[in-house]
């Protein structure tokens, strides 16, 4: 069995390793001339780390990670606390895996080590797909035309697959832009952060985190605006920019953000749901089958989580059951990857509410919530999504 993966971010190198321990010799196609991955913090929830932990990268990435005790919820004016949630120990014993943060280069360069360097192919721009009844084919831009059983498509949320498979719906932005910034620990030592935490606001809502082993404060502050923005992760916000959007905010908030060097303002961009991500031979993985925002901190462990169904629907498969295993992974994960795009654009609306009623409202729920159940509400997605033993598919 062959498989081609086009894109090398994280969701295409794990789906390279969930493939190639199912028994496939993989190909992994990246148009970039070097591994690379930009950004800041991700987090990973159970379902995506017991997925890295049977691609045997888990303790590679939980070397690097912070591991925070818990999450906070609060109030955007003042910090008082709205609500608790339990991480750490007490999440990885009933979930049976760890709830991790780390940076996202430090994830990426974890899955890439674990990528034989013969399965992959840089500096390789994919220029079409296409497929007959026995194979399926990709062509680059100097004219090759690579041959497998099935091609799997993790070339992000501006995917040109989809567009091949499915026609031409564009990236929607989401009506809201976040400012990113990473601090070194010695520069907020003196603020009393928690670990993770985030702050809730008329309009905006504010997070951060430790990555890299506690050595670095990863920052997120997120607003609504009704200009688009772009969406890079490498655009630069105006000096005092991030202050002029949170004014009169907590303290704490206005010192990260003051003593925030470098800061990066990203436009936050989803895609509408399909009805199906894969043709015959064909598959969309990831961003490209269901970008999201991240407000629900899902998004690269739904890409995980799909690569780790992926593998276990081609195990055993052969080149003529692949249309097959391709709509068993499809059935498996679709309506759960749907769902949470869903929870998770409902979830920014909630964290934006106007002061008054409506979020007193939240706030009660989600303290009343927190008290009887201890783990976050997506802690079910956390125990269904992967387990140890192979789905039912």
């Amino acid at each position: 069995m062959k498989a081609i993966v086009v894109g090398a971010g994280i969701g295409g190198l794990a789906a390279t390793l969930s493939l190639r321990r199912a028994g496939v010799d993989v190909t992994l196609v990246e148009q970039t001339p070097h591994f690379t991955e930009v950004g800041a913090g991700i987090q990973l929830a159970p379902n995506a780390t017991r997925a890295l932990r049977r691609l045997d990268v888990l303790d590679a990435v939980a070397a690097q990670a912070a591991h925070p005790a818990h999450v906070t919820f609060r109030t955007w004016s003042d910090g008082s606390e709205i609500c608790r949630y339990a991480l750490g120990r007490e999440a990885e014993d009933e979930f049976g895996a760890p709830y991790l943060v780390v940076h996202r280069a430090d994830l990426h360069q974890a899955l890439a080590a674990a990528v034989p360097p013969e399965s992959v192919r840089l500096n390789t721009t994919v220029t079409g797909i296409d497929q007959d009844d026995d194979r399926a084919h990709v062509m680059t831009a100097t004219g090759e035309r690579l041959t497998a059983d099935l091609v799997v498509a993790a070339d992000g949320i501006r995917s040109a697959a989809r567009r091949w498979l499915f026609g031409g719906d564009e990236a929607v932005f989401s009506g809201t832009a976040a400012y990113r910034a990473l601090l070194p620990a010695g520069e907020v030592a003196d603020l009393g952060l928690p670990p993770l935490a985030a702050w809730l606001g008329p309009d905006r809502h504010f997070v951060h985190y430790w990555v890299r082993r506690g050595e670095l404060l990863n920052v997120v502050a997120v607003f609504s605006t009704n200009a688009p923005a772009q969406e890079s992760w490498t655009a630069r916000a105006e000096p005092g920019e991030p202050l002029r959007e949170f004014t009169d905010w907590d303290p704490r908030v206005l010192s990260v953000l003051e003593r925030a060097g470098q800061v990066h303002r990203y436009g936050i961009y989803t895609r509408t749901p399909l009805t199906r991500w894969n043709v015959d031979r064909v598959t969309l993985l990831g961003d490209s089958a269901h970008a999201m925002v991240p407000f629900q901190a899902q998004g690269a462990t739904q890409a995980i989580v799909d690569a780790a169904v992926l593998g276990d629907a081609l195990t055993g498969a052969t080149p003529v059951e692949v249309p097959d295993a391709l709509d068993r992974y499809v059935r498996h994960r679709l309506a759960d990857a749907t769902g949470m795009q869903a929870r998770s654009a409902q979830a920014g609306s909630e964290f934006h509410l106007p002061d008054g009623p409506e979020a007193e409202a939240r706030n009660a729920r989600m303290a009343a919530y927190a008290a009887e159940h201890r783990f976050m509400p997506q802690a079910t997605a956390w125990r269904a999504d992967v387990v140890e033993k192979k789905p039912e598919l």
